[in-house]
């Protein structure tokens, strides 16, 4: 199996002319349908089973709240590194002239966290955009049906670059195995060299040249992005005995709303 360090150089070494080569073959317009910003019912791509998720309920309690039987949503889910949290935290400040905290831009991703009581606990190891009630990304926006992101200037790179991911080594060598970039929600449904395309109604369209260009440099950065962060992450990881729960990230391990666990609160 390839090493981290060995698919970080890897990414590296992308070429961003056979990146936009691949993705204007593929072709590419957003089409503002929102349908990459929002939750998912399930029978849609990454849909919440049935009774799961957030939905609306015909017994009048919440949305959030499961309702056997009944169809359900899974939020909104979108990686987020932590200098991103902070850079889209100051472009909501400046959108909406309040100030926003880590809280209010991102959550611990739920992977790996339990509810004991219904407070979640454990260790997990990304961030994710935050959402509202509706499972929607909380800076999705939506007039006359037709989308828009309230920070879309300072959007992450997993936002920037879909509905593309940089294919894992293992997936272009039959001797080896990689990281690659995380994918996004939906499955491949098109594969140009590095490039895999996700399901997306804006695909097939023609894209220009230049916009090729400046999508091609957005995903070979999150390719060296994310296997950065991989690589911060184990050389900054150290197990927890704290109750709640603890995100680990490059910069060490936070609590939920950003702020470093305290150094006498780490270890065993």
């Amino acid at each position: 199996m390839e090493s981290i360090e060995a698919e970080l150089e890897r990414a590296r070494d992308l070429d961003p002319a056979e990146l936009a080569d691949a993705i204007e073959a593929i072709g590419f317009e957003c089409t503002r349908c929102g349908g990459c910003c929002t939750g998912y019912a399930p029978d849609e791509a990454g849909g919440a089973p049935a009774g799961e998720g957030i939905g609306e309920r015909s017994d009048g309690e919440d949305r959030d709240t499961p309702n056997d039987g009944e169809i359900g949503r899974e939020p909104h889910t979108a990686t987020v590194f932590p200098d991103e949290v902070r850079a889209v935290a100051d472009a909501a400040e400046d959108a909406f002239g309040e100030a926003y905290d880590w809280r209010d831009v991102a959550r611990p991703m739920p992977f790996g966290l339990s509810e004991d009581g219904g407070e979640p606990s454990g260790e997990t190891f990304e961030w994710a955009l935050a959402t509202d009630d509706c499972g929607d990304c909380t800076f999705y926006e939506e007039t006359d049906g037709r989308g828009a992101c309230a920070v879309h200037d300072s959007r992450p790179l997993i936002c920037r670059t879909y509905p593309f991911s940089v294919a894992s080594a293992g997936d272009l060598h039959d001797d080896g195995a990689g990281l690659g970039t995380t994918e996004p929600m939906g499955g491949v449904v098109e594969r140009q060299g590095p490039v895999r395309a996700h399901e997306c109604e804006g695909l097939g369209r023609d894209i220009s040249r230049e916009d090729a260009e400046e999508l091609a440099a957005a995903l070979k950065q999150r390719a060296v992005r994310e296997l950065e962060e991989a690589i911060g992450v184990r050389d900054s990881y150290e197990p927890t005995d704290v109750d709640g729960v603890v995100v680990h990230d490059s910069e060490g391990q936070k609590r939920p709303d950003g702020s470093r666990v305290d150094e006498g609160e780490t270890g065993l």
